[in-house]
Parts: structure tokens; C-alpha cells; sequence
């Protein structure tokens, strides 16, 4: 799924020459090396960047991409900050990086300049985050790291990122999902909007269920917050009517799922209850005649 470009992003922290400090030029191998400019670094002189959010790279891009640099060189430079004499650590790019050590380069362009921990740390997240292939578990966790590795609020966040701060919280909710949930999504065997809907259930092993029936079944989105809705509304009931329910038996998740279907089916409400194990009743309800009748023909009574 593509996204919208996320605001000022990478380039508007690159905007800040606070951070940049020009220097003399000096001859490093045959070629300068000034930061605040891009100038050709030995691949030997540059080490990995510590805060890289990103521990791993899928090996067919990354070898389809040290081809593309084997045969046009490496068009967008990387971004590195100079750590001591002759020696630099990236801050973005570690992907075209890694390609060009595959494509046996020597040297490569980079932009040269001086940044803080922090700052590395935020340059790093948020150009990690503008990536076009990231999926909803790996955008919510960048934004967790943001806020609290470099002490950034929602609203800091969300200015940052160019999002709302509603997409900012949206996105931080996940986390807060089953860990078979958050695998799935990161997997994408599920959609963001299954498990925003996932969200509206307040019990880790019912929100599991529903997982593995979305896995097995492939439901929609639409059905399941149809789903979610009937059992929020059925767990409001049974907070009004606890000393009732409590005679009930409880009923299993097969049993759920066939109340739903038949919410689903009839298009109203459908009460399944279970008097023991044996004994139970259904009660449908109709709000007008139009309802009473589209029961009756689905129940082929006319």
C-alpha cells in the first residue's frame, strides 16, 4: 500500500546547518572530503549506524539493487557524519550502503556532515519511515522510538512525520494488539483495517479468535466490524443483565460465530442462549413490519 510522502521528514532535519560544520578541505584518498558536502568516501572508512531501526534487509532487493549500482554507480548519495579522521558512520542509507559493498565498489558518494546522538537517532527513524514497502507494525514502532528515545510528544511527532496526530495515535494503538495480531499484520495476513477493528475488543483471547477465524476464513474488513460491533453490543448487554446471565451457560466460540452469522443473515439482532448444556433458545428481533417480513422470507414462511 503506498503512502503519501510523510511531510518535511529527512530533508527538513538536513535544512538545519546547525548541525552541519564546514571544515577546510583535506585530501582523503585522492578526494575531498569537506563536511557539509558530498564528496566520495571509501566503502572502508564507513561503519554502520548503531541506531539503525532496521535489522533486516531482504537479500534479492538488495541484490537487484547492487546490480542496478554495478551498472549505473550509485545516483543518490547516503548521508553519513563524520566520527573521527577518515572515519564516518551513516545515518541514512544503509540499504544502498550494503548494495554497494555487494556491487564491489570502492567508493561511494555521501553527504558529510556533523550530528549528535539524538539527532542521528531522529534522522535515522525518519528516513527509515518514509520507506514506500514498511507495513503498519514496523511505522508504528518507528513512531514509538521517536517519542521515547528522543523525548517527542504526539503532537512533535505528528508535525515531524507530516500526519495527523490521530494517524500518529492510530498507528501507536497496534502495539497495544496480541502478539499474533501485530506478527500477522507485520506478515500482512491481515489489513490495517482488521486490526484497528480487533482494536474495539477489550479481551486478548477473544481478539485471537477472531484472528484465527479472519486467517481461515479470509473475512472482510466489513464483516468483522460487524462482528466486533455485535459483541461489544452483546458484552453491554451482559454487564446490564449480569445476575440474568449468570444462569446462562457461556457460549463457546462456535456458538458466538453462528449468533453472528445469523445477525448477519436476518440483518438484525439475534439472541442465542444457552440454558445448559443441552437447552437453549434463539430470539430474533424486528423493529418494524418491513424487518418481521424479511425474516419471514428468508425463513420462507410466506
Amino acid at each position: 500500500m503506498k503512502r503519501t510522502s510523510l511531510g518535511k521528514g529527512l530533508a527538513a532535519l538536513l535544512e538545519d546547518s546547525g548541525s552541519d560544520v564546514a571544515s577546510t578541505p583535506r585530501i582523503t584518498n585522492g578526494n575531498t572530503a569537506i563536511v557539509g558536502t558530498v564528496a566520495n568516501v571509501s566503502l572502508l572508512q564507513i561503519e554502520a549506524n548503531p541506531f539503525q531501526p532496521r535489522n533486516e534487509f531482504e537479500k534479492q532487493a538488495l541484490a537487484e539493487l547492487s546490480i542496478s549500482i554495478k551498472e549505473y554507480g550509485l545516483i543518490q548519495p547516503i548521508t553519513v557524519r563524520k566520527v573521527g579522521v577518515d572515519k564516518f558512520q551513516i545515518i541514512s542509507g544503509e540499504r544502498r550502503f550494503r548494495a554497494s559493498q555487494l556491487a564491489g565498489l570502492e567508493q561511494i558518494p555521501a553527504f558529510i556532515r556533523i550530528a549528535n546522538d539524538k539527532t542521528m537517532l531522529e534522522m535515522a527513524l525518519v528516513e527509515n519511515l518514509q520507506r514506500e514497502d514498511l507495513n503498519a507494525i514496523e511505522i508504528a514502532l518507528g513512531y514509538k522510538r521517536l517519542i521515547e528515545e528522543c523525548k517527542l510528544t504526539q503532537e512533535q511527532l505528528s508535525r515531524k512525520v507530516g500526519q495527523d496526530r490521530s494517524t500518529v495515535t492510530n498507528f501507536l494503538r497496534l502495539l497495544k494488539l496480541p502478539e499474533p495480531i501485530q506478527a500477522a499484520l507485520r506478515d500482512k495476513k491481515i489489513t490495517m483495517g482488521h486490526a484497528r477493528a480487533l482494536l474495539a475488543v477489550d479481551d486478548a483471547q477473544m481478539q485471537t479468535k477472531i484472528l484465527n477465524d479472519i486467517l481461515k476464513n479470509e473475512l472482510s474488513v466489513r464483516r468483522i466490524e460487524e462482528y466486533v460491533r455485535s459483541y461489544a453490543g452483546k458484552t453491554s448487554q451482559k454487564s446490564k443483565n449480569k445476575n440474568q446471565k449468570n444462569k446462562s451457560a457461556a457460549l463457546s466460540f462456535e456458538e458466538q460465530k453462528l449468533q453472528e452469522d445469523l445477525n448477519y443473515i436476518f440483518k438484525t439482532s439475534v439472541l442465542l442462549e444457552k440454558m445448559s448444556d443441552h437447552e437453549g433458545k434463539i430470539t430474533i428481533h424486528f423493529k418494524n413490519e418491513e424487518a418481521l417480513n424479511h425474516i419471514k422470507a428468508i425463513l420462507e414462511l410466506d
